[in-house]
């Protein structure tokens, strides 16, 4: 057995159909190690839960934390960053889109003394949507100098006490992979294999892919503020200097009021940038927390209990002979 302890996070939202095919990879790629595998239910709506109790009942080294109700993608896997009880974790999703048998690659690469090590995609099988965007989000992130790894993803090994400290930050607007550079330089990437999704939907749609990148701009570079100040400072100047031409009968009317509008349009285009902002420290002020457990097969903080004290770890009896 290789004596790296890890725990391999794997958040799950309504992934009933897809679990146990998870626990079986995840066990046949990384058994070697002190393998703890933690599933996170975002509070599902069909037999997730069920399937994971059962993986448990089966195999001592599965466990759990199930949320009182649906809270997002970054609360599942903070959850279990916070709550991953080896040294080092592997964040891998329930779809596995990234072989759990490449984690062998991230590992080896951390062991050269890196403290979180992302995964790069060869060949990305993704809709060619997804693709673009992706390129487009990276390119602006870079003109913005936000440290994101060239090509980061949410498939990385890196060492627990420094995904716990990124969680305990409690930022008003978490984003992991521009987090992680702004505590440590020893981030190393390593190209990786992609598969097609065979089972399950992205729960990633459009619009909160465009919301997910207008987030990170706005709470982790004041590059785009500053830019659109000078947008809207442009446009100001733009509109009176037409309507002072058009006052001394320079220029027709018709073009000055066709200037102004597009000066306008330019304007309410900064402006919605603004608001964003606005937004972001609406984020800042207190809130409730990120996630609440309802069922958990490990102990959890208090705080993290939707009813402190009224949740009890269950006895899940281990069957060794059954498991996967």
């Amino acid at each position: 057995m290789h004596p790296l302890g890890l725990t391999a996070v794997v958040p799950c939202y309504d992934e009933a159909d897809s679990v146990a095919q998870t626990h079986a990879e995840i066990v046949a790629a990384l058994g070697g190690y002190d393998l703890e595998i933690l599933f996170v239910d975002d509070g599902s709506g069909d037999g997730t839960l069920a399937e994971i109790q059962r993986l448990a009942a089966a195999d001592d080294r599965v466990q759990y934390l199930s949320f009182s109700r649906n809270f997002g993608f970054e609360a599942a896997f903070s959850a279990g960053y916070k709550y991953a009880r080896k040294p080092w974790l592997v964040h891998l999703d329930a779809d596995l889109q990234f072989p759990p048998t490449e984690v062998h690659l991230l590992v080896e690469r951390a062991l050269e003394g890196f403290d979180a090590v992302f995964g790069v995609r060869r060949t990305r099988h993704d809709p060619w949507h997804r693709r673009w965007g992706a390129a487009c989000y990276h390119w602006l992130g870079r003109r913005l100098r936000i440290r994101i790894p060239p090509g980061a993803t949410t498939f990385r090994v890196l060492r627990t006490e420094l995904a716990r400290r990124v969680v305990g930050l409690r930022l008003g607007t978490p984003y992991f992979l521009a987090t992680v550079p702004l505590l440590t330089s020893r981030i190393a990437t390593v190209p990786v294999e992609h598969r097609e999704r065979t089972r399950g939907t992205s729960k990633f749609r459009l619009g909160r892919l465009i919301g997910h990148a207008l987030e990170l701009y706005v709470a982790f570079s004041r590059r785009a503020v500053h830019w659109v100040a000078i947008v809207l400072l442009l446009a100001a100047l733009l509109t009176a200097g037409l309507a002072a031409t058009a006052f001394a009968g320079w220029v027709g009317v018709a073009p000055a009021i066709g200037g102004a509008l597009l000066a306008e349009c330019v304007a309410l285009a900064g402006a919605a940038v603004m608001l964003r902002y606005t937004v972001l420290v609406a984020d800042a002020q207190p809130r409730p927390a990120m996630f609440y457990i309802r069922e958990a097969s490990i102990p959890v903080d208090a705080s993290d209990e939707l009813f402190p004290g009224a949740r009890a770890v269950p006895h899940i009896p281990v069957q060794r002979g059954d498991a996967a």
